[in-house]
């Protein structure tokens, strides 16, 4: 489900239709990708469904567990941000469970020329839910 903001997204789509439906793309320079799921996807330590039980399931997850140290996963928005002063608002909900391979979850923003400016970082949750 897509709506006119960019980047906006629920994630009810069906398998990997969520980057068209989500006006969201995998960064083909990054090292591994974000996919889709559901449920659990590598043990216990996920995620059972999203933030909105009872209204969705789906939730986009990277598996660090098999990465180096280093490694990238990026998606970015296909549209535009249009141009603010102080309106722009990114909102979005994440669950991170702290282990040895959990890295940073790092929000940018790409002015018009594409130099990237760091918004958010957050190294893992406080809490163990989204």
């Amino acid at each position: 489900y897509y709506t006119s903001i960019p980047g906006s997204c629920n994630f009810e789509t069906q398998d990997q239709e969520w980057t068209t439906a989500c006006g969201l793309t995998q960064d083909t320079t990054d090292d591994f990708d974000w996919n889709i799921s559901n449920s659990a996807v590598t043990g216990q330590t996920d995620p059972r469904a999203d933030h909105t039980p009872g209204k969705g399931q789906s939730f986009l997850y990277v598996n660090s567990s098999a990465q180096k140290e280093g490694d990238r996963a990026r998606i970015t928005t296909t549209k535009f941000f249009p141009a603010s002063t102080g309106v722009c608002r990114v909102r979005f909900w994440f669950w991170m469970f702290a282990s040895r391979q959990t890295g940073l979850l790092k929000v940018y923003t790409a002015e018009e020329h594409g130099m990237e400016i760091l918004m958010w970082s957050s190294s893992r949750n406080k809490e163990n839910k989204w």
